[in-house]
């Protein structure tokens, strides 16, 4: 047996326990950081309609014109 092998099932149990905190924490910090990356595009997403908004303000161009085509298309069908 090497050093790194468990002796007991006492050791076994630690070493198993040790590697599924292991994993918990990685998988928390993906979490995490999966999270973060959504909130992000959330930010993003918002200040972009945001910005749309007000060109389509500047333009002179009413927000909802396309959808209430597609809504009078659909009507007359």
């Amino acid at each position: 047996m090497s050093e790194t092998e468990p002796k007991s099932a006492q050791d076994l149990t630690v070493v198993v326990q040790t590697l599924l905190q292991q994993m918990q924490d990685k998988f928390q910090t993906m979490s995490d950081q999966i999270i973060g990356r959504i909130d992000e595009m959330s930010t993003r997403i918002d200040d972009l309609e945001k910005n749309i908004s007000d060109l389509m303000t500047q333009a002179g161009v009413e927000e909802y014109e396309g959808e209430n085509k597609v809504s009078d298309a659909s009507g007359t069908a």
